[in-house]
């Protein structure tokens, strides 16, 4: 048996880090979905920019949205929600068959609005009204900015995978922010029943303490890090407030493995995917770590729910001088301002192929 059907079997979702409209036209996300147990997609302003960049495939999409006068924004997300919404209906029996847990796409507001807590609101319930699907995520980044915009966000009923979390702090702040929402709901008479996920990026931590640190604590700190996040996950899990939540109707907010591509060449491809195999939580994989998965026949050892081990790793990358709550900080500060590039860099991409189409017209 393929090790993404043990992985599937184990009772971990694996999603595709990736969406471009070459993988929906070629049929090859169908073959990821009906052959290696994809269950779910994710995607990021990076993922459309190279899609975009690098195909001719948007050309139509694009000359059809000029010539009714969009440009920019509009003309993007007008562009990407054709790509969104064929991914979420070809999920769409996955999110059926388990009964709204599963089976979802991500779409995320524009990451200039990362601090912007009322804009940041307004634009997720548009983009989710626009799209029209129900097993449609939308990306919030759990910033302190964010933090709000979620809780609203899941009060009003729309979905949200919490985007750009690092440590336990950051992700225990993000399920806060989703049970008052869900509590918000229950007090008001309304269905508790929105689903949502958190997503904490492993790979960063490792990237940015490779030459900190010695040699036997290389591509080690994501994994520690993880395993005192899901040490805290399981335990909210088990928590009197989440249980009480889940006897109104409400489904628990999911965890999810995010930047799980290993970016040591010399390490295993599924480093990180080996390490994080754990049951109701979510892996979001690129295809070259999905792939290379898939021609294994195992898995790693399940996560502990002990998170001894873990904090006995960070205690020796902090006799290493290494400030994991400084760190965490400074990651998510990062990813923001590197979400934000990689957003004026596909609005960029639209600009330079719109003016490239317009004069060929």
């Amino acid at each position: 048996m393929k090790a993404t059907a043990l992985l599937h079997d184990l009772g971990q979702s694996i999603w595709l880090d990736n969406i471009t409209r070459d993988l929906l036209n070629s049929g090859t996300l169908k073959r990821y979905i009906d052959e290696l147990c994809v269950t779910g997609l994710t995607s990021n302003p990076t993922i459309f920019d190279q899609a975009i960049k690098k195909s001719s495939a948007y050309d139509d999409s694009i000359r059809e949205k000029l010539a009714k006068g969009e440009a920019g924004e509009q003309l993007f997300f007008d562009v990407a929600l054709e790509d969104i919404t064929r991914a979420a209906d070809l999920f769409r029996h996955v999110w059926e068959q388990t009964n709204g847990v599963d089976g979802y796409v991500s779409l995320e507001v524009s990451p200039l609005l990362a601090y912007d807590t009322k804009s940041t609101l307004a634009a997720a319930k548009e983009l989710h009204r626009r799209a029209g699907r129900l097993n449609l995520f939308i990306k919030i980044p759990g910033t302190k900015e964010g933090l709000p915009a979620i809780e609203e966000c899941i009060f009003a009923g729309v979905p949200i995978n919490v985007t750009l979390l690092f440590d336990r702090e950051q992700y225990v702040a993000a399920a806060d922010a989703f049970m008052r929402g869900v509590e918000r709901r229950i007090e008001a008479g309304l269905n508790p029943k929105v689903a949502s996920v958190a997503s904490v990026f492993i790979s960063r931590w490792d990237v940015a303490v490779t030459n900190k640190v010695p040699e036997q604590l290389k591509n080690k700190l994501g994994i520690a890090v993880a395993g005192r996040i899901y040490q805290a996950y399981r335990e909210l899990l088990l928590s009197a407030r989440w249980q009480r939540a889940m006897n109104f109707g409400a489904i628990p907010q999911r965890l999810l493995w995010a930047s799980t591509g290993t970016k040591d060449p010399s390490a295993s491809e599924t480093l990180y995917v080996d390490a994080l195999a754990s049951p109701f939580s979510v892996n979001t994989m690129p295809e070259n770590t999905l792939n290379a998965l898939a021609k294994k026949d195992k898995i790693g050892t399940p996560m502990s729910v002990d998170g001894s081990a873990a904090e006995s790793m960070l205690k020796q990358y902090a006799q290493a001088g290494i400030d994991t709550d400084a760190l965490a900080a400074q990651l998510q500060d990062e990813g923001a301002k590197s979400f934000a590039k990689s957003w004026n860099e596909l609005m960029g991409v639209i600009s330079s192929k719109s003016a490239v189409l317009e004069a060929a017209r």
